[in-house]
């Protein structure tokens, strides 16, 4: 299997299956001197890991890191960092009564197709498990950026039922298991989703991840603009099935003056008024709020019956059991930012070894 690899300066190689032993990452690119212990990794992985609701899988992984490698006295050395997570809670049983069906939705087929063999086990390579690597290489990318730059996601929608974008409030992504900002929209889908989940189904969702603080200047035209890197790290988390930046498709909508993000002087600063570009202009950030939303198709492994082809080419019906998220979105919001910043580390890195500084006077 080829293509393990994102990134170009800061690059992140991920390895292991969901029933394998273990799962992890390698990263390199990581300037040395950077405080760095796996209580920095650990507090990004205990957002995302399973079991911490009744509303996600209950398969109880600890999700703890170890630094294997690239890290010494507490500082990175500037030597690839290896990083493993190791699996304790994997019931394979689970999966062999579906060993020779392909799931609707899932990856079964076209990873057999391709290969001539898959790991059925909860998946293998394309079981969402291999998220949480994203997770601990994202944390080690905001030591790279440090903290001017924030990064933040929250769920805006799930299923059919949006946030109330006036009632926005990020304190309040902490309050509920849905890193939802609208307080009300929160107690409306912890019901609604119960249902579904009771009724062993699942629902999509759409994630916004806001970077704040990203200077103007990082990215590069055509083939390496920071829009197009950033809407390929959100296409490659399992599950996505579309990204938009800024305003998104619903500035095809837009009149040109309404799309155009007007400019004034304050001080010796441009102020923008508005910002449906999504703080990318160009390719090139802008200085303002970095806005990526992806949606996110719902769990593909459902409880409902569902008519399929076998490995032998016979048609059946499959029902997936097994622990599984009513809506895998919930833990995509740590893994979006993850991505946020791992492209943005990575752009960093690239625009400092052009231009020597990370924003131009």
């Amino acid at each position: 299997m080829t293509d393990n690899t994102f990134g170009h300066l800061f690059r992140m190689t991920t390895w292991g299956e969901s029933h394998g032993p273990a799962i992890g990452c390698v990263l390199d690119g990581a300037p040395p001197g950077l405080n760095l212990d796996e209580s920095d990794i650990q507090s990004w992985l205990d957002k995302r890991k399973p079991g911490s609701s009744r509303f996600v899988t209950q398969r109880k992984e600890p999700d703890t890191v170890e630094i294997m490698s690239g890290v010494f006295e507490g500082k990175t050395t500037g030597t690839a960092i290896s990083l493993m997570i190791r699996n304790q809670d994997a019931r394979s049983k689970d999966y062999s009564a579906i060993k020779d069906k392909f799931r609707p939705g899932h990856a079964d087929y076209t990873y057999w197709k391709k290969y001539g063999i898959r790991d059925y086990r909860g998946g293998g390579r394309s079981s969402a498990r291999e998220t949480a690597c994203r997770v601990a290489a994202g944390a080690v990318a905001r030591k790279i950026l440090g903290s001017r730059i924030k990064i933040r996601g929250a769920m805006v929608q799930m299923g059919e039922m949006e946030i109330d974008r006036d009632k926005w409030r990020w304190a309040n992504i902490a309050k509920n298991p849905f890193w939802c900002p609208d307080a009300a929209a929160a107690k409306e889908w912890g019901t609604y989703l119960d249902d579904v989940r009771k009724q062993g189904s699942s629902v999509g969702a759409v994630i916004e991840i806001v970077a704040s603080g990203v200077p103007a200047g990082l990215g590069a035209p055509i083939y390496g603009k920071l829009d197009a890197d950033l809407a390929a790290a959100m296409m490659s988390i399992n599950a996505v099935k579309g990204v938009e930046i800024g305003a998104g498709f619903d500035a095809a909508a837009l009149s040109g003056e309404d799309n155009a993000d007007e400019m004034r002087m304050k001080g010796k600063d441009v102020d923008f008024q508005s910002n449906t570009a999504g703080g990318v202009l160009g390719g090139i950030s802008t200085g303002q709020d970095v806005v990526v939303r992806f949606a996110v198709k719902p769990t593909s492994s459902i409880l409902t019956p569902r008519k399929t082809v076998t490995r032998q080419g016979r048609n059946t019906e499959i029902a997936t059991r097994g622990r599984h998220d009513p809506c895998v979105g919930i833990r995509g919001v740590p893994v979006g930012e993850a991505m946020m910043a791992c492209v943005l580390a990575d752009h960093l890195l690239r625009h400092r070894g052009q231009v020597g500084k990370d924003t131009r006077s």
